[in-house]
This record gives structure tokens, C-alpha cells and sequence, in this order.
């Protein structure tokens, strides 16, 4: 056998170091603050102007909405890096997401309906503002959570 030169103290230092630039990569792969109300906003304006039922408005919404969430999603892509890593995320946090925007759907049309059912005007843009609503109270601390779950897995292995 040969010595690697290795010592318990070198392979220590070794773990920090992959642990410190797991933290990195985990921090860099969340969602900014500003991209839940962003969005939000832009379902909000979309919803409403599907609700006025006027073509003009609604193609001007369609277009107004596809090309603020492109630019939101593409600023959060490209300068901030987030993405799905699913070696980081596993499958306690990919169903963890998929509960959030179970939620949110039902949420809104929740509201949407009970809107509607008491009478109120535009009732899916009251859904709307709703879902937006609690995007933006709870986008930040499902990241938080999000973050934990991604530092606490193991290094190489699956949980």
C-alpha cells in the first residue's frame, strides 16, 4: 500500500471545504425575494385582463405576461443562477414544491369560486390576487425551508 499523504486532519479540512461550497451552490440556486410578488403581479394583470373579455386587452395581457415572466425567469436563471439540482433538492423537496403550487392552485380557485358564488365582480382576478398574495408572503420562507433541506442531505447519497 502506498501513503497517500493523507491525514485525518487534511481529509477534515477536506469536509469543510465541500460542505462550505455546497453552501454556496445552495445559496446561489434560490429564488430572489423580489420573484414572488413579480410574478404575482403578472397573474394578477393577466387575470384581469382576461376578465375584461375584450380581444384587445387580452392579447395585450397575453403578450405583457409572457414577456414579464420571460424576463423574470430569465434574470433568476441567468444572474442568479437558480435551478433545480435534483442531487441537491431530492425528493422531500421536489414534493415539497409540488405541494406549494397544489396549494396555491387551490388556493385561488378557492377564492375564485367563493368570489363568484357570492356575487362579486371579476371573482378569478379576487382568486388571482389572492395566489399572489400568498406567493409573495410564502415564496421567501419556502426557500428558507428549501435551503435547509438541500444543506442537510448527505454529501453523495440520497435521503
Amino acid at each position: 500500500m502506498t501513503d497517500s499523504g493523507a491525514t485525518p486532519a487534511s481529509a477534515a479540512d477536506a469536509l469543510v471545504e465541500i460542505h462550505a461550497r455546497r453552501n454556496q451552490v445552495v445559496t446561489a440556486t434560490l429564488v430572489p425575494h423580489w420573484y414572488w410578488p413579480a410574478v404575482g403581479g403578472l397573474i394578477v394583470a393577466f387575470t384581469a385582463a382576461v376578465e375584461t373579455r375584450r380581444p384587445w386587452v387580452v392579447a395585450v395581457g397575453s403578450v405583457a405576461y409572457v414577456i414579464g415572466l420571460a424576463a423574470a425567469v430569465g434574470r433568476v436563471v441567468l444572474r442568479h443562477r437558480a435551478q433545480v439540482r435534483t442531487s441537491l433538492i431530492g425528493a422531500h423537496g421536489a414534493i415539497t414544491i409540488v405541494g406549494y403550487v397544489l396549494i396555491l392552485v387551490a388556493l385561488g380557485l378557492g377564492t375564485g369560486f367563493a368570489a363568484e358564488a357570492a356575487g362579486l365582480a371579476w371573482p378569478s382576478t379576487i382568486g388571482a390576487i389572492t395566489t399572489a398574495g400568498a406567493m409573495t408572503a410564502t415564496g421567501p420562507p419556502l426557500m428558507r425551508y428549501l435551503r435547509r433541506v438541500m444543506i442537510t442531505r448527505p454529501l453523495g447519497g440520497s435521503r
